[in-house]
């Protein structure tokens, strides 16, 4: 037996082995793509069944501190938004159904994930002008932020 292929069977069966305990696939095996199933399908990280995490980014824009989300594939009535403890947190849960169904053949994917984010805010943002939209899976969340600060300057000493 090939030495490197043994180890590359040890490293899949360690990524199977915690992806069983929830801890998602870490990245032993040689390939970011599993086989699922006896089907033989492959599918990537981000069709893992369980809990994902989408991408966020949060920037100033002009007086407002944004938040955005990649939501692919969800709808807004999929998603939660609510601010507490000058926290955003954005959660949700995302389905996916596959049937098919032919000549003698049936075949039937189910997945589901959670996710939950949850965004410190800076000092002094107003959680109560806030707003929240929705289109082509992004979601956008809009704080009045706080008045930046002049920058400091040095002041010669005489």
């Amino acid at each position: 037996m090939n030495p490197f292929a043994a180890m590359r069977r040890w490293s899949e069966d360690m990524d199977r082995l915690l992806q069983d305990f929830g801890f998602g696939q870490l990245g032993f095996g040689s390939s970011p793509f599993r086989e699922i199933g006896s089907i033989g399908r492959r599918l990537g990280p981000e069709n893992e069944i369980g809990d994902w995490s989408p991408q966020v980014e949060a920037f100033r824009r002009g007086d407002k501190f944004v938040v955005r989300a990649d939501l692919p594939g969800m709808k807004k009535d999929d998603v939660k938004v609510e601010v507490e403890n000058n926290v955003l947190t954005i959660s949700g849960e995302r389905t996916d159904e596959h049937e098919e169904n032919r000549e003698g053949f049936y075949r039937s994917e189910r997945s589901y994930g959670q996710f939950f984010r949850a965004i410190p805010l800076p000092d002094g943002v107003n959680a109560e002008q806030c707003d929240a939209t929705f289109k082509d899976g992004v979601l956008e969340v809009a704080l009045k932020a706080p008045q930046q600060r002049e920058k400091s300057r040095q002041i010669p000493i005489r």
